[in-house]
């Protein structure tokens, strides 16, 4: 099954880790974004070149507190930069993780430990196995899914 297909239906929770996770449902989707007030973004960079900077501040103009994780920056789109998501001071509803794939599993964890509602994955980024424990947290999870394109594709 293609993960990108326009069918969006979830599977078991038993789906073998070498097939990819289908993507959530529409509605779901909308329910995220719609709920979600506050998103962290690993990976954020100051540099207005940066695909994690025009997300950002796209996201940002939608109304959303974007907070930066970044420990080589100290601040971006006038928010102050935090270097881990344990050192986020207030609740984070998204992270939006512009890493690479290699580093999913510990900003996962992290997310887990700081009580985040859902893991958004940018375009290219995956990890089957850091998507199944945050699942099994509890969290959302959306993987290799830009979060302007869907925002746009859904609420505007």
């Amino acid at each position: 099954m293609n993960p990108r297909s326009t069918n969006r239906s979830t599977m078991s929770s038993k789906v073998p880790s070498t097939v990819p996770s289908p993507q959530p449902p529409d509605d779901e989707l909308k329910k995220v974004l719609r709920e979600a007030h506050t998103i962290a973004v690993v990976g954020l960079s100051s540099s207005k070149f940066r695909p994690s900077y025009g997300v950002s501040q796209y996201m940002q103009s939608a109304g959303y507190r974007i907070i930066p994780v970044n420990p080589n920056e100290r601040e971006a789109l006038g928010e102050k930069a935090y270097a881990r998501l344990e050192d986020v001071p207030e609740k984070i509803d998204i992270v939006d993780i512009f890493r690479r794939s290699e580093f999913v599993g510990e900003i996962v964890d992290a997310a887990i430990r700081v009580g985040a509602r859902a893991i958004w994955m940018q375009e290219g980024v995956t990890d089957e196995a850091a998507a199944r424990r945050a699942r099994e947290a509890g969290l959302f999870v959306i993987m290799d899914s830009c979060i302007l394109k869907e925002h746009r594709r859904l609420l505007r």
